[in-house]
């Protein structure tokens, strides 16, 4: 999961798991500390994906959400779950949204459908109509001290790495394919090999420590009365 935000993502992780998740939440605080990331984890936690996932944002051209983005989000939720599951809606910078979208929304959340989950994402709630912030559970969020600087390159880097993690072991033909299909007047090249970079050094930093593991637990094995079963349950737990 994100950096940062554990408490948050037990609460919630722990309200999944006991059926107990709420129609609507509040994720409040300040911007740029991964309010919205968090909600898109949480969403493939509770396994909801395309297209049963819809975020909603401000429009490049435009200053505010208006109604018609709610009402999409209306319709959107008027179908039954294509995977079964959750139907979840992100709105970012919620507090954008008109006065009209925000009447409009409020009809939404006073009449919620299945199993559904509002996520509303805003540095300034109290920009919202009151009617919106009582029916929906407030969650706090602060700056962790361990924050990326830069969390939406953070989350654009997660993003890509799930694209590439596929690729990576399969076949030389899928390999090709996906270099072919790259558009690289919007994808940076080296965004990708900085992104595989980071990916394997990781690992390479794992393995590394494994292998050192299965070292010390063999001489252990080869040279003292260490319990096998204890060792190999050690060595699988690191794994």
């Amino acid at each position: 999961m994100l950096v940062g935000h554990k408490k948050q993502w037990e609460f919630l992780k722990n309200k999944f798991e006991a059926n107990q998740l709420s129609h609507a939440y509040l994720f409040s605080g300040e911007e740029g500390i991964g309010k919205k990331l968090f909600a898109k984890e949480f969403s493939e936690l509770v396994e909801c994906k395309f297209p049963d996932l819809k975020i909603v944002e401000k429009k490049d051209d435009k200053t505010e959400i208006d109604v018609s983005q709610i009402r999409e989000v209306q319709n959107f939720l008027s179908y039954k779950s294509y995977n079964g599951g959750f139907k979840i809606v992100i709105i970012d910078e919620a507090e954008k949204m008109n006065s009209e979208a925000q009447n409009c929304f409020l009809k939404t959340l006073e009449e919620p459908k299945g199993q559904t989950i509002l996520f509303l994402i805003s540095s300034k709630p109290d920009v919202l109509l009151p009617t919106i912030f009582s029916r929906c559970q407030t969650m706090k969020f602060f700056k962790p001290k361990d924050l990326p600087s830069n969390p939406q390159k953070l989350e654009k880097e997660q993003n890509l790495l799930k694209d590439l993690l596929p690729v990576i072991g399969s076949s030389f033909a899928d390999k090709f394919k996906y270099v072919k299909n790259i558009d690289f007047e919007k994808q940076d090249a080296r965004e990708i090999v900085e992104v595989l970079q980071k990916h394997f050094r990781k690992d390479l930093v794992k393995n590394k420590k494994i292998l050192e593991l299965t070292i010390e637990i063999n001489n252990k094995l080869l040279f003292t009365n260490a319990s096998p079963k204890l060792a190999l349950e050690i060595l699988l737990m690191e794994i």
